[in-house]
Formats: structure tokens, sequence, C-alpha cells
């Protein structure tokens, strides 16, 4: 099993913005995400990014995060923009080896993915 690694989680105010990184030493997915897990609560997708590049939302981060990736340089990235404190969460970086499913169906489906990271702590303060 690949390690992914991510990096960037921190403490911000509301309104403020923050990077994740999300880096391994093999890149050979076939959709990655970032998924987020609040304490008390599952974990929820937040955001897909499929084989071709295309994104996907979960509703409530729609405009706010961007999701994307580098495949030469091993990076999938999450910008998140307009924090609140309700996406303060554990953020974990996903991938799946092969394989192709509805991204949209993903977000709601971590089972489906094969490979994760450790995850990076994003505490929003009011």
């Amino acid at each position: 099993q690949v390690q992914l690694m991510e990096s960037g989680g921190d403490s911000v105010q509301a309104g403020g913005s923050l990077t994740l990184s999300c880096t391994a030493s093999r890149w050979s997915w076939s959709q990655m995400g970032w998924f987020r897990q609040a304490p008390g609560k599952q974990r929820e997708g937040v955001a897909i990014v499929d084989d071709d590049g295309a994104p996907y939302y979960l509703d409530s981060v729609h405009g706010r995060f961007t999701i994307s990736k580098d495949n030469a340089k091993h990076i999938l990235w999450l910008q998140m923009a307009e924090l609140q404190p309700e996406d303060t969460a554990i953020y974990y970086c996903a991938a799946r080896r092969a394989g192709w499913v509805p991204p949209r169906s993903l977000l709601r489906r971590p089972e489906d993915f094969s490979d994760w990271g450790q995850g990076t702590q994003v505490t929003v303060s009011s």
C-alpha cells in the first residue's frame, strides 16, 4: 500500500483560506479525492477529481473549495477559501488505483478508495 501524505492543515479565523497538499512516492491513481471527518460525525467527501481532471464538490463547499492535481509532480491540492467553523475537521486525501466510479457517487462512498493519508487538521474559529 502506497502512503499518501497530507500537509497544510492549520488554525485560521472564519473567512480565511488554506491550501492542503497530498503527495505520494508512487502516482498512478484513477480517481482521487478529499474527505473530512469532524468529531462525532461520519467521514464525508468534500471534493473528487476524476481521472480526466474534472472536479466534483460537496454542495456546501462548492464555490469555496477547489480541487486540482499535477500528475507530473505527484501532488493533489485542495484550495479552501471563505472557511467557516463548520469546515473544522481532519481532512484526508484518498485515491483509487483502478476502475471508474461515477465521481459524484464517490463523495458518498469512502469505501471505494483503496489508499488514504493519515489526515491533517483544519480548525476554523469564529
